[in-house]
This record gives structure tokens, sequence and C-alpha cells, in this order.
């Protein structure tokens, strides 16, 4: 059996090719995921940044709400970055009307939390369980966490606030890695694949 674990990108919205390539340089076998057939078939998925009330009606509108709420459920390893982390949350602070999360981490989590467009930055932050020094975080109108239930494990923060957290298959940041050309965290996250696999 092969080593190298196929990871999908949900690409209803958002950054999508910057994960393909991100994954891909982590040696997995990356692929774009728009229906439930292309989710039946990866062994991982990585749910992007974009606008999450945009992401959670086309997911409804594609069909992929309740086959992404299934697999994860049933042990799917997936990585959510910013409005990934907002879908991968069993609660949200202020959603936005109809918006709707897949869950997967006992999670509240506040959206645009850090502010606005043009209060977008960048900064080191210490990843729990990443060696070689901290990762240069991308904040886009970033979420942050307001609180973890006993399940979920705090892998960073920056400011106070919690920006990444993992509970066992399923990994979240409220920031950018793929945007920075360190691909670290998708490393993590596609060992977290082959040890389900």
């Amino acid at each position: 059996m092969s080593d190298t674990p196929v990871i999908g990108v949900l690409a209803l919205q958002g950054d999508v090719r910057e994960h393909l390539i991100a994954l891909a340089s982590a040696d997995a076998l990356a692929r774009p995921v728009r229906r439930p057939e292309e989710l039946a078939e990866v062994d991982g998925l990585v749910i992007p940044g974009g606008e999450s009330t945009t992401m959670s009606k086309l997911a409804v509108l594609f069909g992929m709400m309740e086959p992404l709420r299934e697999r994860v459920r049933a042990g799917l390893p997936v990585y959510g970055t910013c409005a990934g982390m907002i879908m991968l949350a069993e609660k949200i602070l202020d959603p936005r009307s109809g918006q709707e999360t897949v869950g997967g981490i006992d999670m509240i989590v506040r959206r645009n939390a850090f502010g606005r467009q043009n209060e977008s930055f960048e900064a080191a932050v210490e990843v729990a369980g990443i060696d070689g020094g901290p990762v240069e975080g991308v904040f886009i109108r970033a979420p942050w966490v307001e609180s973890v239930g006993a399940e979920a494990e705090v892998v960073a923060e920056h400011g106070g606030h919690i920006v990444a957290v993992r509970q066992r298959n399923v990994l979240a940041t409220s920031f950018h890695p793929e945007l920075t050309g360190d691909h670290r965290v998708h490393a993590l996250f596609v060992d977290m694949v082959r040890a389900v696999k």
C-alpha cells in the first residue's frame, strides 16, 4: 500500500490552489473536492480559508454538508484554516443567518475576531507538535477560539487568544500557513492522515 495519502481540498470557495501546493510539497497526493463522490475517495480533507457564511451555504447547495458531517464523525482527518476553523466548530458566537457548521472540534469561535480585512497581519506563532521554531501565521479577518471543551487540545495562542486547536483527527488554525511557503503545518496534518490511513 502506498504511503502517499490522498488529501482533498474542499473547493467550493477560498484559497484552494495554495493548499493543493502546500499539501503536494508535504508529500501528499492533493486534489480538489466539490462533490460527495470525490469526498468518498480521500484519506483526509482540508477546509480552506474564504468566507465562512458563503462556504456553509455552498456546502448545503452542493449536497456536501451532510456527507462532510458523516465523514468527520466517522474519523476522517480534517484540517481547517480561518473559515475552515469556523466550519469545524461546534458553535459560532455570532453566526450569520443560515450559517451552519460541519463540527468536529468542541470549541466556540468568534468570527472576524482579529478585525477587518485592512487589519490583517502576520505573526510568528509557536505551534505545539511542530519543530524548528515558530510558524509564520497570516491572519486575514481571522477568527479566534473563545473556549474549548475537555477533548479539544489548544496547540497555539497569539496575543492571549487561542488560534490553533486539535481534537483527535481534526486540526484547525485561525491563520493561513498555506500563504507563507512554510509547509510544516501541512506536513503535521499529512502525518495525522498517515497515522489513520
